[in-house]
């Protein structure tokens, strides 16, 4: 590396952006040190050309003026890992929250890259949550990316903790690790968050990376590269399975049509960028196996929807990249059922490979068509019985309408720190089918009745 040559060109100071003039050649994503008077202020580099380098300052712009100096540091932002990682609390940035000491390692690049297409493995192993609407429903892979659509006020957060308190992969002695990232959260939530870990002993085996509403938006775009690069190094490094947690990446999103704002590009559609899919694909992207490693990365990215719109343009692209979706409902929520997910728009694409005899049970695809099929002909009969009242059904459509409500009561329903084993969430499921008359049961065939009804 040459000299580190200083400049005092500073042309223009916008929102999070400083703009540089007449520097030598500089690399895209290198990192930059800016002073003025007393302080020292890190960022990267976001755009270069020949006349002008525009910077994007991680403390925000605050009292930049256009006397202050600034170092190009010739490296791209990085993360030092090691196994000491586990168990600790770090800002957006990677620095230490919890009162620990700083982090000790080997130096990695946050950028990172999706796996090569050719050495991906497929993913075939079922993770249980303990969470019945997802074990049996809409079935988490290891390896998946599986996204939760929410609404705001809905308890989405609740569902996040409890997913990664609960979950673990059946059957398997590899060890498994969370890593939460947490995006424009208040302080009240971030407490809730680290305290919730720490109560229930989920710590020792988590990562949780917090970035403030109040910490500047540059910085809730590197939170999941952050969490991401270290969920690859456990994973393909020391053979673990990470699960991933990102909430909410509607506030990312949100950064990043400021940040585009700042630099007067052309927006798209409601103002995102037009590279917001390209920008979200090389995070969700990051997810998956690879041949001969034994680890895994799955992700739960987790949005809420603004007004609860699927067609807006965050849930909208997420939808294409990601493996299905799992979707919160108001209508439940305002029923107090907890966890409040609509099972009958949720789906997994890959549910197929990962459930099944030797994975979850020879019963689990039948019973879950089965219940989906029952649960979506009684919620169509509520409008009926709206307009002619239930005494106008006959007995056949008053049982599937029964089954609704109590599949809401009994499946659907359960406790914040109750975690369900996937055999419990099948038992259940059976119960709520012999309300049904066998002959009734279209989609289970003939010998799984007999050795289950």
């Amino acid at each position: 590396m040459g000299i580190i040559k200083e400049y005092k060109t500073i042309s223009k100071v916008a929102g999070p952006l400083v703009f540089v003039k007449g520097t030598h050649p500089v690399g895209y994503s290198e990192i930059v040190e800016v002073n003025y008077g007393t302080e020292k202020r890190l960022g990267q580099v976001l755009e270069t050309s020949e006349n002008v380098v525009v910077v994007q300052l991680f403390e925000g712009t605050s009292g930049a003026h256009k006397q202050a100096t600034v170092k190009f540091l010739g490296e791209p932002l990085t993360l030092k890992l090691d196994e000491t990682i586990k168990g600790r609390v770090l800002s957006g940035l990677g620095k230490p929250l919890d009162g620990g000491p700083s982090l000790s390692g080997d130096k990695i690049e946050i950028t990172g890259a999706a796996i090569n297409p050719y050495s991906r493995g497929l993913p075939n192993n079922f993770i249980q949550t303990g969470v019945s609407a997802i074990d049996m429903m809409t079935t988490l892979v290891r390896g998946q990316k599986l996204p939760i659509f929410s609404g705001s006020g809905l308890s989405h957060n609740d569902l996040a903790l409890q997913i990664a308190r609960q979950s673990k992969v059946v059957g398997e002695k590899t060890e498994f690790l969370v890593v939460f990232a947490a995006m424009g959260i208040t302080n009240e939530e971030a407490l809730k968050f680290q305290k919730s870990f720490e109560e229930s002993g989920a710590i020792d085996n988590a990562i949780l990376f917090l970035n403030k509403a109040d910490d500047p938006s540059v910085e809730r775009l590197v939170t999941p590269r952050m969490a991401l690069t270290t969920a690859e190094y456990f994973a393909f490094e020391k053979g673990m399975h990470v699960l991933v947690i990102l909430t909410d990446m509607t506030n990312y999103c949100e950064s990043l049509r400021e940040i585009g704002a700042a630099r007067e590009e052309i927006p798209g559609r409601r103002g995102y960028p037009g590279y917001m899919y390209t920008d979200l694909s090389q995070i969700y992207e990051r997810a998956g196996l690879v041949k001969g490693k034994k680890g895994s990365v799955t992700q739960i990215p987790i949005l809420t929807m603004p007004g609860d719109d699927k067609t807006h343009p965050i849930p909208d692209l997420t939808g294409y990249i990601t493996e299905g979706q799992v979707v919160m409902g108001r209508e439940l929520h305002r029923k107090n059922i907890y966890p409040s997910i609509d099972v009958l728009p949720s789906l997994s694409r890959l549910m197929g490979l990962g459930t099944g005899d030797g994975k979850t049970r020879e019963d689990h695809k039948k019973v879950s068509d089965q219940c989906y099929a029952l649960y979506a002909e009684g919620r169509d009969l509520r409008g009926l019985v709206a307009i002619v009242g239930e005494e106008a059904l006959s007995d056949r459509d008053k049982r599937k309408l029964q089954f609704a409500a109590e599949f809401e009561k009994k499946f659907l329903q359960q406790g914040l720190y109750e975690n369900r084993e996937f055999n419990k969430t099948m038992e259940i499921a059976w119960e709520l089918l012999r309300m049904i008359p066998k002959e009734e049961l279209t989609k289970i065939d003939g010998k799984l009745k007999d050795k289950y009804y």
